[in-house]
């Protein structure tokens, strides 16, 4: 169980700080959730306190535990497939881990194939998510700014 003021990731969404944990009925149902607030933007993310577990909210990674991911955007795009669609699902699949080293592998493989052919809209908005996600708990292990966060990985995935 998570309390106030810890560090999570939510798969799917990103990184927050739990601020809160509420009471909630719901369709008829009362549930005791966790009030996320993202570091960026004016989101908040209500997380039932029962789900954490089956949807993978974790708490962030250290900042020694950062560097490799870092690293990691900087290698070459790792195998995917030529159908577009099928690499579309197999992305998906990665941020569903919630894994930052996964999140960083689709944000670097688009990126890159990005680069060399454009992406369908469909792989831009995943592109963007992901890059998001990987933004999010940037900010909070390395209490940076989105700017600074966003400069990082262009420049690690572009060297």
């Amino acid at each position: 169980m998570f309390t106030i003021g810890d560090k999570v990731v939510y798969p799917m969404h990103g990184a927050g700080i739990i601020e809160g944990i509420e009471e909630k009925k719901i369709l008829g149902e009362s549930r005791r959730y966790y009030i996320l607030k993202v570091p960026f933007g004016d989101m908040k993310i209500m997380i039932p306190v029962s789900n954490t577990e089956d949807v993978g909210v974790r708490n962030i990674v250290s900042e020694d535990e950062l560097g490799p991911v870092i690293e990691l955007l900087g290698c070459k795009v790792s195998a995917m497939s030529d159908n577009w669609n099928k690499r579309y699902r197999e992305n998906m699949e990665k941020l569903k881990t919630g894994d930052i080293e996964e999140v960083a592998e689709v944000v670097r493989n688009l990126m890159l194939t990005d680069r060399e052919k454009r992406l369908s809209t469909g792989e831009r908005k995943m592109l963007s998510n992901a890059k998001q996600i990987l933004i999010s708990e940037m900010i909070l292990v390395s209490r940076i700014d989105q700017n600074e966060a966003n400069k990082i990985i262009n420049e690690a995935v572009f060297k």
